[in-house]
């Protein structure tokens, strides 16, 4: 009797889930329109807005830095590294990476000896170190 109960308990959670997955594979795969060159319908479209998902912070300035890198100089975007830094001190335990991140594209723009000349003392030499690594 007690199997039973538990072997029933088991159905009653499993089955509703089998079903409602095996149901939506079912209509994924229906041929909606009728003709032969349909469409299929699937689950996610490309077509359909998504809301977009905000940044972090540091992703935001990163980016911007190097855009700026890209525009101007690599001297220039590590100045407003520093300033952001200082500005915003939550930014600072990402400044290592940006500072990478702007040292490797710095490297890929100015090539590794005109970029490792703009390096300086922005959160631990981190620009530098990029610079080698990308070297």
């Amino acid at each position: 009797m007690h199997t039973a109960r538990r072997i029933g308990r088991t159905l009653a959670l499993v089955l509703p889930v089998v079903l409602v997955l095996s149901g939506t594979l079912a209509v994924t795969r229906v041929s909606w329109a009728g003709s032969s060159d349909s469409q299929i319908l699937t689950a996610s479209s490309e077509n359909v807005s998504v809301p977009a998902k905000s940044r972090a912070p540091q992703d935001v300035l990163r980016d911007h830095l190097l855009a700026e890198l890209q525009e101007k100089d690599p001297g220039t975007a590590l100045t407003h590294l520093q300033r952001e830094v200082e500005a915003r001190p939550s930014l600072a335990r990402h400044c290592m990476s940006i500072a990478r991140a702007l040292g490797r594209a710095a490297v890929q723009a100015y090539g590794p000896t005109r970029a490792q000349s703009f390096s300086r003392p922005v959160c631990d030499t981190s620009f530098a170190l990029g610079v080698a690594q990308e070297s």
